[in-house]
């Protein structure tokens, strides 16, 4: 359940979905792609339409070419969740963007960007974001590098502390009036998700991740998704 110190105020959440399917190697989007019976997005909507996380309107962002496709999906599967639907850009921050504005009035939140192909995101990880956000203003989940890490350089490379190191993962929390001041700068060369964006206007807050949270972009990623689900 949402703690009380965050229960007052509204949660939304922007799915952001636009992969091509060129690294699987299928000739399907990945957030289509089969999951145990089902498309990868619709395990990845019902993470976020959990009662006990409150989250007040479920936006999904789609490429325009494949908003048919997932309406005709949706179709086909039992309780997906309510969610609004919308055409993104042509790419992630644009895309992002028109999630945004899909929400419209709201003027107040805490507002969860996530890949529509990160499917195992644990709800306990969802809340503590939320709830970092809340607090802090803003907040993404991320994990400890597993392998050593090294840096390139002209003069061959070097090993980096990886205990100072964090992979990012989504979802990525923001107080909602703070991502909509950081989406109204020009679009960054530099862009590589939401926290790049926002973090010349406010801290980012990390919360611990989770291993499982993996992002579905090679067909071992598949494999992976399939005997995490089993055991769940």
């Amino acid at each position: 359940m949402p703690s009380a110190s965050s229960s007052f105020q509204p949660r939304f959440a922007i799915i952001v979905a636009g992969g091509s399917g060129t690294r699987m190697g299928t000739d399907r989007p990945k957030q289509f792609l089969d999951l145990l019976g089902e498309p990868v997005l619709l395990h990845t909507l019902r993470r976020f339409a959990v009662p006990g996380l409150g989250i007040k309107r479920l936006v999904v962002v789609l490429p325009a070419d494949q908003v048919a496709t997932w309406e005709v999906l949706c179709a086909q599967y039992p309780a997906v969740p309510p969610h609004e639907l919308v055409s993104g850009g042509t790419t992630r921050w644009a895309s992002v963007k028109q999630g945004l504005a899909q929400l419209g009035h709201e003027t107040a939140g805490t507002v969860a960007v996530h890949d529509g192909v990160r499917p195992l995101t644990p709800e306990r990880v969802i809340e503590a974001t939320y709830e970092a956000a809340h607090n802090h203003g803003a907040a993404v989940a991320a994990v400890v590098p597993k392998d050593s890490v090294r840096n390139l350089s002209q003069q061959g490379s070097y090993a980096l502390n990886r205990s100072r190191l964090r992979l990012v993962q989504t979802p990525q929390c923001f107080e909602l009036s703070l991502l909509r001041r950081a989406y109204q700068l020009p679009e960054l060369n530099t862009f590589t998700d939401d926290a790049s964006v926002v973090e010349d206007l406010h801290p980012i807050h990390i919360v611990e991740g989770d291993y499982r949270n993996l992002k579905i972009t090679t067909p071992e990623d598949m494999l992976l998704a399939e005997a995490l689900l089993r055991t769940e």
